[in-house]
């Protein structure tokens, strides 16, 4: 198959390493000019692609039975890590129809599907002209009144049409009791001076929203996300890792040096995207000494990297949009 050529010819005998740090990387670009699995035609169930603006090529992930639900479950312990066991009344900072093809999806309807399974009695915040359905939220609102609500979204669509919407507006919904999960976009909130921070607070102002937690993480290696913690900084899962590479000879690079991401996962088994270089720059910032706790590295997303292309959902999202 495709991967074993590539190990070829880069003369990788894989029975030979003995370190996971020595596997191979795959630029994720690949995953755009070839159609890379380790399962024959018949056995795949689902295609996911990336998100791709106008005339981009996206990347497309195979998978069969044992590998999606092999992401399931692995996402479902990330996650749950956060939310615990219960499932929550759910808003979905999205419109119905972005998970509707359900053999061939874009990874924003994956991340839609993929989350809603932490959820119960879902609402879409958004119709389908990705308009603000007042009528909707304050209704579903009412309903659970001082519960718990989980919500997710991806960060330039919840900023956009969420927030946006709410600013321009007097109409202010109660989510104190509200955890937000989301991820992506932040090439297009950096473009508009948008920090974290400014994201967070202003989300609070108009909501009254305190708990919001990013996460990183790509179609690529769907189901293993890296999630940010309580002090703001993003922790690998023990199903992965993060190693940062040096730009000139992409030897690993010190705590506290800036570099290109690798991601490892130890979920992809119907295709070869087990060992990634991305194309992100980020920090390790120290390992086991967070404080929020959590054992392991903890890193920082610097942003893209000098001319990569845009291919976040969010990101993409609010290119096609622009």
């Amino acid at each position: 198959m495709g991967y074993r050529r590539l190990l070829d010819a880069m003369g990788v005998v894989p029975r030979t390493i003995s370190d996971y740090r020595r596997v191979p990387f795959l630029p994720v670009r690949l995953f755009k000019e070839y159609d890379l699995k380790s399962v024959k035609d018949g056995a795949v169930t689902k295609a996911i692609t990336s998100s791709g603006t106008t005339g981009q090529q996206v990347s497309k992930i195979y998978l069969d039975r044992d590998a999606a639900a092999l992401q399931t479950r692995t996402l479902s312990k990330i996650v749950g890590s956060y939310l615990g066991k219960a499932r929550f009344p759910m808003v979905i900072i999205d419109h119905a129809g972005v998970t509707r093809n359900r053999a061939i999806f874009s990874a924003r309807g994956a991340g839609v599907r993929g989350f809603s399974m932490f959820g119960r009695d879902k609402v879409h915040a958004l119709d389908e002209n990705m308009e603000l359905d007042v009528r909707g939220l304050e209704a579903f609102l009412e309903k659970h009144e001082g519960q718990r609500i989980f919500l997710f979204g991806f960060t330039y669509i919840i900023w956009q049409h969420f927030h946006g919407a709410l600013q321009q507006s007097s109409y202010r919904p109660d989510l104190s009791h509200g955890i937000l999960i989301h991820g992506g976009g932040w090439k297009s909130m950096a473009a508009s001076a948008v920090t974290p921070a400014d994201f967070k607070r202003a989300l609070e102002e108009v909501s009254g929203l305190r708990e919001a937690y990013d996460y990183y993480g790509m179609v690529e290696q769907t189901g293993t996300i890296h999630m940010e913690c309580e002090s703001g900084y993003l922790h690998p899962s023990v199903f992965g890792d993060v190693i940062i590479r040096r730009h000139g000879d992409f030897s690993e690079a010190d705590v506290g040096e800036a570099g290109i991401i690798q991601v490892l996962s130890l979920l992809p088994t119907s295709y070869p995207g087990h060992s990634l270089l991305t194309e992100d720059e980020g920090v390790v910032l120290g390992e086991d000494d967070c404080a929020c706790g959590r054992r392991g590295k903890y890193f920082r997303v610097l942003g893209r990297l000098k001319d990569a292309e845009i291919r976040g959902c969010s990101d993409t999202y609010a290119a096609n949009h622009a």
